[in-house]
This record gives structure tokens, sequence and C-alpha cells, in this order.
């Protein structure tokens, strides 16, 4: 309430260069362009290197409760999108948004699933354009997985063997092509494991897109 009321009375500061005025500034906000291929993981797009400006947003939406930044960081994985290569829509004519889960103790440590907002702040900004969009959560953290920051390719693969779960409940109709998404692309162990998990249960990873790559 106290952080609410503060930000009714002085102005927004940007993130990413510390400006007077919004969460994110327009400069800022241009940082993330078209999707760029990203080697670690077949199939896998980000919209900028996890440097700078970039990596900056990005950890103020994650790590310092920045929430103010979903609907800057949400419109810039929107406009991607549709320029993704092939056909990702399911037989609906639905883009099917899947969040990259994170583990239990660090979602709680950041006031919730960060990732699964920014898929919801990307499916609305979708359909405000006129697309047809939606948000699958179909991907949970098994007890005992540790946060991914900070551990080397192996380590990542090891804490997520049989970690990632699949929540049917989440899930579109069988055979649906889906789009994996998440902030940060490091090793691509996570979109390995979420890939092989959603696959197993009868999606079809049609790309995997993140803001960042630190690939």
């Amino acid at each position: 309430m106290f952080r609410r009321a503060v930000e009714l009375v002085l102005p927004g500061v940007c993130a990413g260069c510390g400006g007077l005025g919004a969460a994110c500034c327009e400069p800022c906000a241009g940082v993330f362009g078209s999707p760029s291929v990203v080697g670690c993981v077949p199939g896998a797009f980000a919209l900028a290197r996890y440097r700078g400006v970039p990596r900056r947003l990005v950890l103020a939406y994650k790590e310092r409760g920045r929430r103010d930044l979903a609907p800057v960081l949400g419109a810039a994985l929107a406009r991607a999108v549709p320029f993704l290569p092939g056909g990702l829509t399911g037989p609906d004519g639905v883009w099917w948004l899947v969040p990259a889960p994170s583990a239990r103790a660090a979602s709680r440590l950041r006031g919730g699933p960060h990732v699964l907002e920014l898929a919801r702040r990307c499916a609305g900004t979708l359909a405000g354009a006129g697309y047809r969009a939606a948000v699958a959560p179909a991907l949970v953290t098994a007890a005992g997985v540790r946060d991914a920051v900070g551990l080397a390719r192996a380590e990542r693969a090891a804490n997520l063997e049989g970690g990632i779960e699949v929540d049917v409940r989440g899930l579109p109709a069988p055979g649906t092509r889906v789009v994996l998404v998440d902030d940060v692309l490091t090793t691509g162990a996570t979109a390995a494991v979420c890939t092989a998990a959603l696959e197993s249960a009868g999606c079809r990873v049609a790309a995997v897109l993140a803001l960042t790559s630190a690939a």
C-alpha cells in the first residue's frame, strides 16, 4: 500500500536508464527488436542480448519487484510472435503461449510466476491487435527444483531432470502447436526439458521465444 501511494505522488522511474516519467521509457522499450535465432536449442528465438538495458529491464522485473514492467515486456513479446517462422497457430486458429515455469521457492520470493504474467500480457496485446491468442499454463516444477540462476549447463540439466511436470488441465487440444515463452535463454536446458515435457503430452512446440539470450 505504501509503494502504491508513493507511485501516485512521484513520477515513474525507467528501469532501463533511470529517467523519470515511465516504468520504461520509449527508447529503452525499443531495445527489444525482431526475433533472432538462438543456437542453444532448436527453434529458439530471442529479442535482445542479455546485457545492458535489456538485462536491467529483465532483472528489475524478475528480481526487484518491478511488475509495472509487465505491460512493456509483454508487448515486446507480442510484437515478435507474428514474425516467428512457420505456422504457429493451433487447429482452432489460436496462438497458444506456454510460459516456462519457475522453481516454486523462487516464484514465491518474486511475488508469483513472472513468466506467466508476461505470457498473459503478450496474449492480451495480441488480442488487442486482432489476433486470437491464449495462455496455456501447463508446466509446473516439481518440489525440490532449485532456481537455475548461477548454474552451469550440466548443473541446470541435472537440476531439471524429472523436475518439469505437465498439468493436463492447462493443455490445449492434442497436436496443437504452441510457443514456449521465457524471459532469458541461458544454456537452453530449461527450454529443452520444457519442450520434451510438452511434446510427451501431445503438444508440438513450434518455437521458443524469450526476451533475451545469454547463450
